[in-house]
């Protein structure tokens, strides 16, 4: 039987991750200056409503799928020590999984901006 935990202790076990990722992983320092790239051009850029709720959500899903791809090649780690070709399928996965919706995040970022910059450059 698990123990209960409080929202609180939930909250700082949460934050924990965020900082364990923060040290130790450079994709996911990465990940979060592209995000506070795209989020001072939303800013500078006057984007819509609706083009900052494509944003949000798709920041949060480049971030929260590095977050995975850490937590998944730690499980590994720990479960297979040794080479295995399996644990090699299982790290390679989820980094591909970061790196297409990494991609994915591009293009939506491409959509959004570049008509944005385009027209600012030219009338300005």
């Amino acid at each position: 039987m698990s123990k209960k935990r409080t929202i609180t202790s939930s909250f700082s076990y949460a934050w924990e991750g965020i900082i364990e990722a923060f040290k130790n992983e450079p994709n996911f320092k990465i990940h979060l200056v592209f995000a506070a790239l795209a989020i001072t051009a939303g800013f500078v850029l006057k984007i819509s409503s609706q083009e900052w709720t494509t944003l949000i959500l798709t920041v949060s899903a480049v971030i929260t799928l590095e977050l995975i791809n850490t937590a998944i090649e730690a499980l590994v780690d720990i479960t297979s020590p040794k080479i295995s070709r399996l644990a090699k399928t299982a790290k390679d996965v989820s980094a591909a999984a970061v790196l297409i919706t990494s991609l994915g995040a591009l293009i939506i970022g491409l959509i959004i901006f570049l008509p944005k910059i385009s027209y600012s450059a030219f009338f300005y």
